[in-house]
């Protein structure tokens, strides 16, 4: 049998494009392929639950559109499909002058982006969030919070409805391009398909190059780490509390979120994994150590931020280094607070250069498109990709 549509990968990426290239062609066949036995397993399955507004990203940008699309779209697939979002709002706290400044031009950002903001003082910040300390902040209502994983079981859900199939437990190790199909295998099982799609994630270099396309970028693995509070602390805040972040640094610091369950987590930091998949702390692959080595521009990356890595790093070790980080603006938590909590892996782009991937990023052939970088917020903007990835499959 030759599939019209065959999807690799099954985080919210790889199930959002299932559906939409389903719904644009019903009756189509399609079989949708991941290497776990569970769904949303790696990125989709360890973030931190949280629905973006997009105030981050330039006005105008690719971004910040798939950003304010994906919420919009997102809320409305859970309401559709009866999946709980708590709009809880999100304050982004400065906590020094220099942060004053950054949340100055951070609202402004804001505001021509068309997103609904409020400046608040200290004052008004304290009194909508009492634990909370600081010289202001930039409230953001929109934001919410919600389960992707319940997002990703109701995808699976509408791609069988729509007589899509889903195969569990089949790693892919070829791919191979002809003239009117491609062949997927994965150990003794190949599929055809007309046009795949390569959602691989945390191994998409690897998707790219077994597929026979020259990539000139190398996935790096940041481990994500977080704490998760005692229940007793579930009411310490209201809403999502960030800080102000340091627009020359791609993550967005240590942060406290609520999730869906009624938890509270604090993170995550972001330090070197030297294990793509490697959840537990101090895990370690042979083969990724080596292949992250061989990289140039890892060499590159961190000769020009060893000061930011060996701080990540520190933290990491320290749980009051850590600590420490959460205390500059929410003073009342202790050692004791920092319950353990599985980490999550960012799969972070970088170029031969050592620059990191800030973008969406395709790799396309006659019949294939592969997603190469996918960043955040990727999880929020899942269904507005999912609609890019089929137009480039069906142009």
């Amino acid at each position: 049998m030759i599939y019209d549509f065959c999807v690799v990968g099954g985080g919210i990426v790889g199930l959002a494009t299932a559906m939409e290239l389903l719904r644009r062609r019903p009756g189509a066949s399609l079989v949708l392929v991941e290497k776990e036995e569970r769904l949303a397993s790696h990125q989709t399955g360890h973030n931190s639950g949280v629905i973006h507004a997009g105030i981050y990203y330039p006005p105008g940008s690719f971004k910040a559109e798939l950003c304010r699309r994906g919420a919009v779209a997102t809320k409305a697939f859970c309401e559709r499909h009866g999946i709980p979002v708590v709009t809880c709002g999100k304050l982004l706290v400065a906590t020094t002058p220099l942060e004053q400044e950054r949340m100055a031009a951070l609202y402004r950002r804001s505001v021509e982006n068309g997103i609904e903001v409020e400046l608040l003082d200290a004052r008004e910040l304290s009194r909508r969030e009492p634990a909370i300390t600081g010289l202001g902040a930039i409230h953001v209502p929109s934001t919410a919070i919600v389960s992707y994983a319940q997002i990703c079981e109701a995808m699976a859900r509408a791609i069988g409805e729509a007589g899509g199939e889903i195969v569990r437990g089949a790693a892919v190790d070829r791919i191979a391009e002809a003239a009117d199909d491609i062949a997927i295998g994965a150990g003794d099982r190949t599929w055809w398909a007309r046009r795949l799609a390569v959602c691989g994630g945390l191994q998409s270099d690897r998707l790219a190059r077994l597929a026979g396309i020259d990539v000139d970028f190398q996935i790096i693995p940041f481990r994500g780490e977080y704490f998760r509070l005692p229940a007793s602390r579930n009411r310490i805040v209201s809403s999502l509390i960030y800080p102000i972040p340091d627009p020359a640094l791609p993550f967005l610091g240590v942060h406290l979120t609520r999730m869906i369950d009624g938890s509270v987590t604090v993170g995550p930091n972001a330090v070197l994994g030297f294990a793509r998949e490697g959840y537990p702390k101090f895990s370690a692959d042979l083969r990724d150590m080596a292949q992250l080595m061989a990289f140039p521009g890892f060499w590159r990356l961190a000769a020009a931020q060893w000061r930011t890595g060996l701080v990540e790093m520190r933290n990491s070790l320290s749980r009051k280094g850590y600590l420490e980080l959460c205390r500059k603006y929410c003073p009342d938590l202790t050692l004791e607070d920092l319950l353990p909590m599985e980490a999550g892996i960012r799969a972070q782009a970088v170029t031969r250069a050592g620059g990191l991937m800030h973008d969406f990023h395709f790799a396309e052939t006659g019949r294939m498109v592969h997603v190469c970088n996918a960043p955040s917020p990727a999880a929020t903007s899942a269904i507005p990709i999912g609609e890019i990835i089929a137009d480039k499959c069906l142009a």
